[in-house]
């Protein structure tokens, strides 16, 4: 027995133990939009509508489950072949390919209608990166007939050179490191600003428009600090932060730079996975960063200063972003956990993986608890003021 939410396949039913899973096939494709200023506001995200499909389309398992036909895809679509390794992936299927001419590739695919305006964005986004000046990013490689993605009746994909470095959450990082990233970041939104990307408001459960439903979450939560922490920085969210992020500047964004989308290739620092991208608060994408970074517990901003003084030197910020960025990180944090503990509940074979992050979420977030919006802006300016360590 389940209790439909919504008529509309795609979207999200609760079972009879109360749990959000997917409910019917998938809905019907909606075709490419191309990103415009204030397309997508924090309030139109927040609809019931585009939280549920949100929702529903990380309450699916992962293609990898199913067959691969990545061989095939390559052979018919590029023209080529390779050694192939199917690579962790929460919702497509991702291999890494090698290819004779000692190219490494990653080739991206899904069984899903609602990924093929995912793929849409990241490689429009990824293309129109290409060139851009201090940018590191993969480049997408067109098929036969040159197109960017390839569709077929029942599977999309596409391909894209593989950055060569270390994952940024494998690094010692020094405050020089972490400078350099913030610095890197910048330059990142600084680019995006000036693509024009396809599918930018398709359904994103880690839009900041979701945010203000998410406590929907709160019973996959383990009862104690943790949940205490999170209900008072979404609450913060709520009363502070969500009325004041339509006043902030808006735009094509990576949203999700965590420490293991983010490449050390020699003294730069490259970017990947972009399937989170859509368009939001550009100071949204220095908040998810920073973030993940909240360690040092000696330190006001737990070690994310410096990565915050380098995106700082590149992006000024302004008053209002600077009085915003702590509720931010906060509330990104509390995204993370309540994300991440329901969907280890649904798969829970997977929820090691799935909760790679959540630790230092939550570590983070105890970090960040004690400040409030006064302490937390004097904290974020005298990051900003400081100069290259």
């Amino acid at each position: 027995m389940k209790n439909t939410i919504f008529s509309r396949p795609g979207l999200l039913s609760l079972d009879a133990h109360g749990d959000l899973v997917p409910d019917g096939e998938p809905g019907p494709h909606i075709g490419p939009v191309v990103a415009r200023a204030g397309q997508l506001s924090c309030a139109s995200a927040a609809t019931e509508t585009y939280f549920r499909a949100a929702a529903a389309v990380l309450a699916m398992r992962s293609d990898s489950s199913g067959p691969d036909m990545s061989a095939a895809l390559l052979k018919r679509h590029y023209g080529v072949t390779g050694s192939i390794a199917t690579l962790s992936s929460e919702v497509e299927r991702t291999v890494e390919v090698d290819l004779p001419d000692g190219r490494r590739c990653i080739l991206k695919t899904s069984t899903r209608p609602e990924a093929a305006d995912s793929f849409r964005f990241q490689t429009s986004a990824m293309a129109g990166l290409e060139g851009a000046a201090g940018v590191v990013a993969p480049a997408v490689l067109r098929t036969s007939s040159g197109a960017l993605m390839f569709e077929e009746e029942r599977i999309c994909g596409y391909l894209q050179t593989r950055i060569e470095g270390i994952p940024l959450h494998q690094v010692v990082p020094t405050p020089d490191l972490l400078f350099r990233a913030g610095c890197a970041l910048a330059r990142l939104d600084l680019a995006l600003a000036q693509v024009k990307v396809l599918a930018a408001d398709r359904p994103v459960l880690w839009h900041v428009g979701c945010w203000s439903r998410l406590m929907e979450l709160e019973p996959y939560l383990p009862s104690g600090s943790v949940a205490d922490r999170v209900r008072a920085a979404m609450a913060d969210y709520l009363e502070f932060v969500e009325p004041q992020i339509p006043n902030v500047v808006w735009q094509v964004t990576h949203n999700d730079p965590s420490p293991f989308n983010m490449i050390v290739t020699g003294q730069r620092l490259g970017f990947i996975d972009f399937g989170d991208g859509c368009w939001s608060p550009r100071i949204q994408e220095l908040a998810i960063a920073a973030s993940h970074l909240v360690s040092d517990s000696a330190l006001p901003l737990g070690g994310a200063e410096h990565l915050i003084a380098g995106y700082a030197s590149v992006i000024a910020l302004s008053r209002l972003e600077t009085r915003l960025l702590v509720g931010l990180m906060r509330a990104r944090q509390s995204a993370l956990i309540l994300v991440n503990y329901w969907r280890a509940h649904l798969f829970p074979a997977d929820a090691q993986y799935i909760k790679k992050n959540v630790a230092r979420a939550e570590h983070g977030l105890s970090i960040l608890a004690p400040l409030d919006v006064a302490l937390g802006e004097a904290a974020v300016l005298s990051a900003v003021s400081s100069s290259l360590p």
